[in-house]
């Protein structure tokens, strides 16, 4: 059994000669990132069936928890736009307790997979497969949004695509032109806003330099602050977190143990897997965007799971909701000039000071405002560009991004990645199927009677049926094939196997196989599996010159005179 991956979270390596200027700059980096992080935990709560506060509170707990806890240096962990969807299903079918179990017994799930050192295996999921699903996240966070975008009157959305469609159409007619027109506006300012990593670094100009100073501040938190003042001022009838929740409460959260029901749980091992799947892609595919845009440290894949786990374990207990690692805030993290972790934990401290001082004023917030952010965020999720370049590879490819991305759409992640990966493995198996070759090799000093064929490739179960007419192809008189296995790279048992059947077929022939030069992996597999026992002496040789040297000496002893007895 391999060893347990230890626990040592990057915090501690990092503390290590921490001077005043990382200090400084984790400071500036967590507070930037913790306003950021405001709009958007009560944005992804809100479109995931729950309450703003436990989006904050989520932000708050499980942020400050994978910074301190985790394999990154600059990963910013809390509720995740990926999330929306499931959470929203999980909620409507099982109830607000068993997503809370769920969520708990995948923050289990991630910390053994990261104790058990399966961190490296979420990167084996194809490209095609991580594409489709995010691809179709994003158009289901969409269309999630539309109800508050539009200011529809419909009392609770539906999980399922089409019944989301088909509500959406039946209600359009109590479209809010005033809750429209903030929405737009909303999201028409987070889009023009200035982006502080489109700034240049040392802007020229007056211009140039309040555009840098705007960027500092997030355009969600100006998106929000404009529509609150622009609905309170003019007393626009649209919906607002206070007129739906009743606010947020301006203290911390409750401890609180779910009711835990094991038969009840027994039916959650669907949504636990969809959570803890998704958190583990989410989070590893973050902490590698953030390991290429900086040149800190690499992450420790195994350790963030470890930290997510744990994360997601504890959140719950004080109604938060699923976290993960998220792109968008890393990336603001990296670009503001954090170095370590403390700039992840400064962002939740934030947030909570927020959360105690000016919760009251989110009362006013209009949900067709944070609709309108969260519209933007959907279309910056999706890799939407994939698609325009998918003329540019084969159908197995292709298949697999759209299978993925209309599974995601219409079923859920699960069934799109399980789908996903049993197509890419199919695809696999017949691309590689299609690479092994048994090609005739010219060799002019063959003894007459030996034919040499030469061996391409992988000998594995997809493979070995292009060794059954071998037999017939041989022309009448061959006494013996040569097959010449310096570029077969790989074989397996069933290969094995086929090879076994292979030296049968040819012996009711009278004909001998032997194999020559392998390669250290075929080779070994042979001698384990008594091959070479089995075909007999000499019929396993290192070099081919030996193997034709074997028939080149038979073919001059059978010209030699025979003895002829004294009278």
């Amino acid at each position: 059994m391999p060893a347990l991956h230890p626990f040592k979270p990057r915090l501690f390596q990092a503390l290590r000669g921490y001077s005043r200027q990382q200090l400084v700059a984790d400071l500036g980096a967590g507070l930037t990132v913790g306003i950021v992080a405001l709009p958007l935990a009560m944005a992804f709560a809100i479109a995931s069936g729950l309450k703003p506060e436990q989006g904050i509170f989520t932000a708050v707990i499980a942020g400050f928890l994978i910074a301190a806890l985790g394999g990154s240096n600059v990963q910013i962990g809390g509720p995740a736009g990926a999330f929306i969807v499931i959470v929203y299903g999980i909620q409507a079918q099982y109830g607000l307790a068993n997503l809370i179990i769920a969520t708990m017994l995948a923050g289990v799930l991630l910390f053994l997979l990261g104790l058990l050192r399966l961190g490296a295996l979420v990167r084996y999921i194809p490209v095609g497969i991580v594409i489709g699903f995010t691809n179709g996240i994003a158009v289901l966070i969409g269309l999630s949004q539309l109800k508050d975008f539009l200011g529809l009157r419909i009392e609770k959305m539906p999980a399922d695509f089409f019944a989301q469609l088909a509500t959406l159409w039946a209600h359009i007619g109590t479209i809010n032109l005033a809750a429209l027109a903030l929405g737009l506006g909303s999201l028409a300012l987070v889009v023009v806003w200035p982006k502080s990593y489109a700034m240049p670094a040392a802007p020229v100009g007056l211009a140039q330099k309040a555009r840098r100073l705007a960027a500092q501040v997030p355009g969600t938190v100006i998106a929000l602050v404009l529509a609150t003042l622009t609905a309170r001022i003019v007393g626009l009838d649209v919906e607002t977190i206070g007129s739906r929740f009743g606010g947020i409460p301006q203290s911390l959260p409750d401890f609180a143990l779910p009711a835990f029901d094991w038969a009840g749980a027994k039916q959650l091992l669907m949504p636990t897997l969809t959570i803890a799947l998704l958190g583990a892609i989410e989070s590893l595919l973050c902490a590698r965007v953030a390991d290429n845009m900086s040149d800190l440290p690499r992450h420790d894949p195994n350790q963030e799971l470890m930290a997510q786990g744990v994360a997601n374990f504890v959140t719950p207990l004080f109604g938060g909701m699923p976290a993960t690692g998220t792109i968008a805030r890393t990336s603001t993290n990296v670009r503001s000039g954090a170095r370590t972790p403390v700039a992840g934990m400064v962002h939740a401290i934030t947030l909570l000071a927020i959360v105690l001082v000016a919760a009251p004023l989110a009362v006013h917030v209009p949900l067709s405002a944070l609709a309108g952010i969260l519209l933007f965020v959907a279309w910056n999720m999706g890799e939407w560009h994939e698609f325009a370049r998918l003329r540019q590879f084969k159908l197995p490819y292709r298949t697999v991004v759209l299978g993925s991305f209309v599974l995601t759409v219409v079923f859920d992640l699960t069934v799109a990645v399980e789908a996903g990966l049993l197509m890419a493995c199919v695809f696999f198996i017949l691309r590689m199927s299609d690479l092994f070759r048994i090609e005739p090799l010219a060799v002019p000093q063959a003894p007459p009677g030996v034919q040499v064929m030469q061996v391409y490739g992988a000998l594995f179960f997809g493979a070995v049926g292009k060794l059954e007419p071998l037999p017939a192809q041989l022309p009448p008189g061959t006494r013996a094939l040569v097959l010449e296995m310096h570029r077969l790279v790989s074989l397996d048992t069933t290969g094995v196997d086929a090879l076994l059947q292979l030296a049968r077929a040819l012996r009711r022939r009278g004909i001998a196989l032997v194999l020559a030069d392998l390669n250290e992996q075929p080779l070994s597999l042979m001698q384990r599996a008594g091959l070479e026992e089995i075909l007999g002496p000499d019929c396993i040789v290192p070099t081919l010159e030996r193997a034709l040297g074997r028939y080149a000496d038979e073919e001059a002893d059978s010209h030699l005179p025979s003895a002829v007895a004294p009278a």
